[in-house]
């Protein structure tokens, strides 16, 4: 057993003895079916702390022919598949964090040649008399010849390179072209499984790894549910640790990824791991995803001098979906034309959420949402913070029934968010929705809920952990009136889209009039029929 060339099971052995496992072992099915085929080549990226490396631990745990895993499998979900022994413990092994050696390094050249130094200084300790070249893809050749071992083999933070080396193109494509070289149309490899949060990298032409199928946040293809938690894996752990399933969607959940099928489209909701685990083991809900980086680095890219960028923000904070193009994003930290490369690198990176049939955008959840609030608390985005911190006493006026008070708030929102230009009813929907920005805190936002005959514009449900707070129903309106409002509320019985809701119920009209350019507001408390 090596470091680098066969390492072994004990990574994969940690992760099954810690107090929190979710069996990911399908993934195992997955690599099995592209063995020796032309889809060996895989390149899976997704967010920091979404088990990137406990996955590649995995694999390695199972493919290494110097470990012998079967009892950490034997009970797993893939030991059920047809393919679990044909392929278990008979691979050589090649796992490396390519972050390790650009530590240790320099330059790209110093961190190349140390690399291929490891790996030949491993593979000549097992296999001395074949190691006669000092080209790491020769002596695999030369292996692969003489003893018919082909070899899995696992990069870890493959893209790192990309985000230290954000400026030097030269340096990217040695790197590239040296995993090329090791890599493409190379017998000796079985599986070639990188593991990263960005995709492969695009310079025009030049596509040195081509022959590796993407899945990402962005394309997750039939590998969707193992790029966190499911939601039923979810509910199953908060029923274990006495924990709110509803208090978890609402902080983690939001990652809707779709894997498209000849049968249909499979969409999965999907969790960060690691908020989910803080959580369960501290029973305690709050921001753990991003406790090892700071808000500074999505900063930098919020305020990025893109045309629109500024309003998609703004309109996705609002609960707003944004229409992008993610094809010009060139898979990199560096190279942006539009607000769209922008945002498709946040969903890369874990700050937005993209839904590939909509091709829509959407900030995921409320402890992601949080991330933003800090970033832009201390950008010159002050009217946007001063709207949401206005927001509590917006939500704490609508529980007092006090109209007036509503009213004044959503006018000051709007005045402030000189961005958030009415247009229509849904530019207004917006503006309402930024304005409750603190209502995530106790309820469910929905919009367009269908209730009685029509649907409710916006309604706000408790969470279980907050049922002493009221249910509200609210109407919007163009240039009419809140009286308007309220009786379309009752006419239409939309309150028949709470029935299952027990506790008190509000009914909130809100207008807005053209000519005033002021808003107002009813609201009145009801019992539910």
């Amino acid at each position: 057993m090596g470091s680098y060339l066969n390492p072994g099971n004990k990574g994969f052995r940690e992760s099954l003895c810690s107090e929190i496992y979710v069996d990911k072992t399908g993934l195992i099915t997955r690599t099995n079916a592209v063995l020796d085929t032309r889809q060996k080549f895989v390149c899976v990226s997704r967010p920091r702390r979404f088990g990137k490396s406990m996955a590649a631990d995995m694999l390695a745990a199972y493919y290494d022919r110097e470990a012998d895993s079967g009892e950490l499998f034997d009970n797993l979900a893939v030991s059920q598949d047809s393919s679990y022994r044909e392929h278990l413990n008979r691979y050589d092994v090649i796992k490396i964090n390519i972050q390790e050696f650009l530590s240790t390094t320099h330059s790209m050249p110093e961190m190349l040649t140390f690399l291929q130094e490891r790996m030949i200084s491993e593979l000549k300790r097992k296999y001395p008399e074949y190691v006669r070249s000092q080209h790491l893809s020769f002596v695999m050749k030369d292996i692969y010849a003489e003893t018919g071992h082909s070899f899995v083999i696992l990069i870890d933070e493959w893209d790192c390179l990309f985000r230290e080396y954000q400026q030097e193109q030269e340096a990217q494509k040695q790197y590239l072209d040296f995993l090329r070289v090791w890599l493409k149309d190379q017998d000796y490899v079985a599986l070639a499984y990188m593991t990263g949060i960005l995709p492969v990298k695009k310079y025009g032409s030049h596509s040195a790894l081509n022959m590796f199928t993407e899945y990402s946040m962005a394309d997750p293809g039939n590998l969707a549910e193992y790029f966190g938690f499911t939601e039923e894996e979810v509910e199953a752990l908060c029923t274990e640790y006495g924990m709110s399933f509803q208090e978890a969607k609402a902080w983690y959940d939001g990652y809707r990824l779709v894997t498209h099928t000849k049968n249909g489209d499979i969409c999965y909701s999907m969790y960060s791991p690691k908020s989910v685990v803080e959580a369960m083991l501290r029973h305690r809900f709050g921001t753990y995803w991003n406790q090892t980086e700071t808000y500074e680095a999505l900063k930098i890219y919020i305020q990025m001098d893109m045309d629109g960028l500024k309003n998609a923000v703004v309109a996705m904070l609002a609960g707003e979906r944004v229409s992008i193009n993610t094809g010009t994003f060139g898979n990199d930290m560096t190279t942006f034309a539009t607000k769209d490369d922008v945002l498709t690198l946040l969903v890369h990176l874990g700050y937005l959420t993209y839904d590939s049939t909509l091709e829509t955008v959407a900030v995921p959840n409320r402890e992601v949402s949080q991330e933003y609030v800090n970033a832009i608390s201390t950008m010159d985005w002050q009217e946007v913070i001063r709207s949401v911190e206005a927001s509590r006493k917006l939500l704490e006026a609508l529980w007092s029934l006090d109209g007036d008070a509503v009213a004044a708030g959503i006018d000051r929102a709007h005045q402030e968010i000189s961005i958030l230009q009415y247009n229509d009813e849904n530019s207004l929907s917006c503006t309402i929705n930024l304005a409750f920005y603190f209502a995530r805190e106790y309820y469910t936002v929905v919009r367009e809920l269908p209730g009685g005959k029509g649907f409710a514009d916006i309604c706000l449900i408790p969470r279980r952990l907050h049922a002493d707070k009221p249910a509200a129903v609210i109407e919007l309106k163009w240039d009419n009136s809140a009286a308007g409002a309220i009786a379309q509320i009752k006419e239409r019985n939309y309150v028949k889209a709470l029935e299952d809701y027990k506790g008190n119920l509000l009914l909130a009209g809100i207008n807005y009039d053209k000519k005033t350019k002021k808003h107002t507001c009813i609201i009145e408390q009801t019992e539910k029929p």
